[in-house]
C-alpha cells in the first residue's frame, strides 16, 4: 500500500504547540485530552530538567500525529496495522507490519517538516 498522503482540507501547522492543538481540534478532536496531558507532562519535565528538549520532543511527536490525522485513509491504515501488530504471532508478518508503520510515520514526519535520524522520526 502506498504511504503517499491524500489531499487534506486542513493544512499542516507549524511545529508550535498552539498551532498543532488548533489543527488537532479540526482533524482529531478525540486526541485533545491526550495532547493536553502530554503537554502538561512535557512542560513539567522541561522545567525539572531546565531543558527545552522535552517540549521539542512533544511538539515534534504531535506534529507527526497531526500529519497522520490530516489524511483519514492513512490514519485508518495505521490504526489497523497497530491493532494487527498487537495480535500477530508470525515474525515475518510482524516485520512487514513494523516496516509499513515506519514508512507511514516517516512520511508523516517529512510532511510535518521533522528531521529524522536514520530514516526514522525522532
Amino acid at each position: 500500500m502506498s504511504t503517499a498522503p491524500q489531499p487534506s482540507a486542513v493544512p499542516q501547522p507549524p511545529v508550535q504547540p498552539e498551532a498543532i492543538r488548533a489543527a488537532l481540534a479540526r482533524v482529531a478532536p478525540h486526541l485533545l485530552d491526550d495532547f493536553d496531558r502530554d503537554r502538561a507532562a512535557s512542560t513539567a519535565r522541561a522545567r525539572a530538567e531546565v531543558s527545552a528538549g522535552p517540549l521539542r520532543t512533544f511538539t515534534e511527536a504531535w506534529a507527526v500525529e497531526v500529519a497522520i490525522a490530516r489524511h483519514p485513509e492513512t490514519a485508518a491504515r495505521l490504526h489497523a496495522l497497530e491493532a494487527r501488530a498487537a495480535e500477530v504471532t508470525d515474525l515475518g508478518e510482524a516485520r512487514d507490519i513494523a516496516a509499513e508503520i515506519s514508512r507511514i510515520r516517516n512520511a508523516a514526519a517529512a510532511e510535518a517538516g521533522i528531521r529524522t535520524v536514520g530514516g526514522t522520526a525522532r
